[in-house]
Formats: structure tokens, sequence, C-alpha cells
């Protein structure tokens, strides 16, 4: 009766005019009859108010891997349901297909699938849905935001594992696991053997030594279960990209190599994101695994416009270790002026640590340096050669502290800080 009422009301007004005006007669009637069945189809239309939406999706997904994001739409209206409808992710999510057409019958539900292939690390979210549905004839339609809140959170690749095999075959040789052995010096006791010339003395066990008629020494092997602690800088120098990804992200990827190793290695890992404040943080005893605690840490951070705060390094590091340990600087050798920042901390740190200093090397650099045809190449060339020699010699100033320096390209970073670590290992100074 509403709806009848409703077009009696329409076929008067739009015909009223036809009688004051008998000459727009028949273009009147013509656009009047278009007008009256369109708000007639947007009448028949379902509503989008009587829509019951609910949302369906993994909670974890990896970077660049595909997914899906389910919308099931139940019509609780007494007419079918013929609609366009928007899943409003946000562009970094990669939605393939968020707009789709979809046709649910009066009391009956629908599923609505849209691939997901995100090209950002973090949490991505879709706030809500918009629902354009329309008449029977497809003329009109009505349409409606409806808050269906979503989250994905999108967790950090970690391309580099493919190195860890390796690597952990490495640490085993240390361990005596393999059948190679590695000689070096370390402080954690192996086993006793025949003295030979070039041995050193102090290692001569004068009790094993009374008990035999040959002198007897002990052997060492690099000591296990010490302290690991990455310190990765958020601050503005790791927003810069280098080649396809900022230089946080590839600060990431060393970082839970290193961690990974580290741990299988028999230490203790313990990791810091600072700026100027803790943005995460994973204790080596909390409970769960480490790469499980070390993802989830990691995949809100983000690159902060603020310059880093390298004056409270050392007091973070001394209330996750009191103990000599190894720490590594996950940061950047072009950052403003060392001098003032990054190399008193790390003279400071080496005091009572050992300490490793790993950074980004951008390729363009080196790409630059080697293209001199025109005069603007021979420009361009001369800067990056300046930013090179720049890089060397606050890398020989942190040599000289004593530090450890791992300067590399974004894929190299990874397998580099990894082998620098074992060295340490194998020499027997963790």
């Amino acid at each position: 009766m509403a709806i009848t009422g409703r077009l009696v009301l329409l076929a008067a007004v739009a015909l009223a005019p036809m009688l004051l005006y008998p000459g727009w007669g028949t273009a009147w009637l013509l656009f009047s009859g278009l007008f009256m069945l369109a708000v007639l189809d947007a009448m028949l239309a379902a509503s989008p108010r009587r829509l019951v939406l609910e949302r369906q999706q993994p909670a974890n997904v990896t970077l660049h891997s595909g997914t899906e994001s389910m919308l099931l739409l139940t019509n609780n209206n007494d007419r079918t349901l013929r609609a366009m409808v928007r899943d409003a992710w946000q562009p970094s999510a990669g939605a393939v297909d968020p707009v789709q057409r979809i046709t649910v019958p009066a009391g009956e539900r629908r599923r609505m699938t849209v691939r997901l292939v995100p090209t950002r690390r973090g949490d991505l979210s879709a706030p809500h849905v918009t629902i354009r549905s329309f008449g029977p004839l497809g003329l009109a339609a009505r349409q409606r935001t409806l808050p269906v809140p979503g989250t994905l959170r999108v967790l950090p690749p970690f391309h580099s594992k493919r190195h860890l095999p390796s690597k952990l075959r490495k640490l085993r040789e240390l361990d005596g696991k393999a059948a190679v052995q590695i000689r070096g010096a370390g402080t954690e006791f192996d086993s006793l053997r025949d003295y030979v010339r070039g041995d050193d003395v102090r290692s001569i066990d004068w009790r094993a030594t009374a008990r035999r008629t040959a002198v007897v020494v002990r052997t060492w092997r690099p000591e296990r279960d010490r302290r690991v602690v990455i310190v990765l800088d958020t601050s503005r120098t790791a927003a810069a990209r280098i080649e396809d990804e900022p230089r946080l992200d590839t600060g990431i990827e060393a970082a839970l190599l290193l961690a990974v190793l580290a741990e299988r290695g028999g230490d203790r890992v313990d990791f810091i994101a600072f700026d100027r404040r803790v943005r995460g943080r994973v204790d080596s005893a909390s409970k769960g695994t480490l790469l499980g605690r070390l993802v989830q840490a990691m995949v809100p951070l983000e690159a902060e416009l603020i310059e880093m705060d390298w004056g409270q390094v050392p007091a973070q590091v001394r209330a996750v270790s009191a103990h000599r340990s190894l720490v590594v600087l996950l940061t950047s050798l072009d950052s403003g002026v060392p001098e003032e920042n990054l190399i008193p901390t790390v003279a400071q740190l080496a005091l009572q640590h050992v300490v490793v200093v790993a950074a980004v090397r951008d390729p363009l650099l080196g790409a630059m340096a080697a293209e001199r045809t025109t005069a603007s190449e021979v420009f361009r060339a001369a800067a990056a050669e300046r930013a090179l020699l720049d890089r060397a010699a606050v890398a020989a100033q942190l040599k000289q502290l004593g530090a450890e320096v791992v300067d590399a390209e974004p894929l190299d970073l990874p397998p580099k800080l990894a082998d620098a670590y074992i060295r340490l290992k194998a020499a027997g100074r963790l």
C-alpha cells in the first residue's frame, strides 16, 4: 500500500505540468515516465540496511604472498539483492578484485572472496564495505557504507633464511659436531692432547702431565651460551629506500638471520628497536619461539622521521645485559656526523662488549662511480666516490676502536653479518 501511494503521488506530480502546459506534453510525458520508472526501480531494490555482513580472513600472512579475505553477506530482505560490493582494503593490501557484482536471493547467504597480495609489512585494515543495491531493471540503486572492520597482519618475508643451513653447518663444525675440526682460541674446555711445538705453554695441564710421561695440553673451543644484543636503528635514516625496499626492512632481514643463527648456536639473543625510545623489544627469557616473537615484534616497526639518540644506546644495552656481550648495531654509516653520534657510542660500548656495526650500502653508488661517459656522469661519479670514501673513513675509525664493520649491499648484508658472527665465534672473542 505504501508503494502504491507513492506511485500515485509521483504520477500526479509528473502529469501536472503537462496539464498546465499542453505544448510540453510528449517530451514531459517521456521524461516523467523514465523518472517514475527509475524511482520505482530504486524502491524495488533490496535495502542495504537489512544486510548482515561477516568477515573471515587469516590473522597473519607473509609479505608478497597471497591470501584471501572472505565476506559473508546475508540478505534479510524479502527481495533479491543485486549489488555491487566494494571491500575497502587500503592500497598496500594489494586487493586484486575488491569490487564485485553479487546476487543474493531473499533470506539466503553468499560468499564474496577478495584476493590479497600485500606489498607492505605491517597491520593492514579494511574499515568498511560499500553496498550499491540495484533495482530489477538496473536503472537506479541504493548505496550505503557499512562498518565491517578487518585487520591483516603482514609479517616480514625472511628471505635470508635460505642462508641458514650453510651457516648452521659452519657452527656445527665449530662445535665438533661435524667431521671437520677447526682450531681456534677460546675459553671453553674441549679435550686433552699431547704437546706439539708451537702450542701455548699456558695451555699445559700440569696435573695430567704428572700422570703421564708426555707433556699434555688442553684444547679450547669458542665458548657458548653468550649474550647477543641486536640494536636496530629505526630513526629517519632507516626510511631511505635502497633498491626496492626501505633500509629498515633490510635491517630486519639481517637481524632475523643473525638471531636464529645465534640461538641455534646456543647463545641468548635480545632484540631492541630504538631511535629516541624503544619501539620494539624481545627478551631472551620470554616464552615462545624466538623467531615467532621477533617477527611479531618487527611487524609494526616503521622508520620515524627523527634523529637517533645514540647517547641512550649504552644504557639500553646495560638494561639487557650487564655482562660482556656481542652488541650488533644495525644502522647507517652516512647518518649525519658520525663523529658526534655513532663513533662515541661505539667507543663506549667497545670498552666492555664486542661490537659489530652493520650497514646497508646502496649499489647505486658503485654503478654511478663507474659511469663517466658524459660530463654530468662525471660529476655524479665524483659525488659517488666522495660518499664511498666517507663511508670507508667512518668504517676505518670504527675498526680502530675495536669494532667489526659489515658494510654490504642489501642482498649481501644478512649472510655477511652471519659470517662475522661465526668468525668471532671461531676466534673465541664471544
